[in-house]
């Protein structure tokens, strides 16, 4: 083992588990305010569903960072929960089918999934 190799795995470690916590912490503040608000009179079980998935994904991102190492394997299907919503989002804002508000939103998730991209390169397989 190289010196200094220890050093660089308790800083990608720490790395992956601020990344994942953060994205937990971020996510529960930001979807579970969304249940207060009236669901779209049309399709309220796809309103309420979306809100209910992605909370349930915020757990998963939690329980990744408590452990990144041994859940490795589930970060794709985050970086996956990020780009679904992410692109979708800003391709229909472009086509004027979404309202703006939602782009920083859009570009977080971008972000995080960047962030979770990078935190599962540096995690031995």
């Amino acid at each position: 083992m190289r010196k200094g190799s220890s050093a660089l795995s308790v800083h990608n470690l720490n790395f992956a588990r601020w990344m994942f916590r953060g994205a937990a912490i971020y996510g529960v503040l930001v979807l579970a305010p969304m249940y207060a608000v009236a669901a779209p009179s049309d399709r309220p079980d796809s309103y309420y569903g979306f809100i209910g998935c992605a909370l349930v994904f915020q757990w998963l991102f939690w329980i990744i960072g408590s452990n990144p190492s041994r859940y490795r394997s589930f970060m794709l299907p985050c970086i996956a929960e990020k780009l679904v919503y992410a692109v979708p989002a800003l391709v229909l804002v472009a086509q004027d089918s979404a309202p703006a508000i939602i782009v920083p939103f859009a570009i977080m998730d971008l972000v995080l999934g960047a962030g979770f991209f990078v935190a599962r390169t540096r995690m031995p397989a």
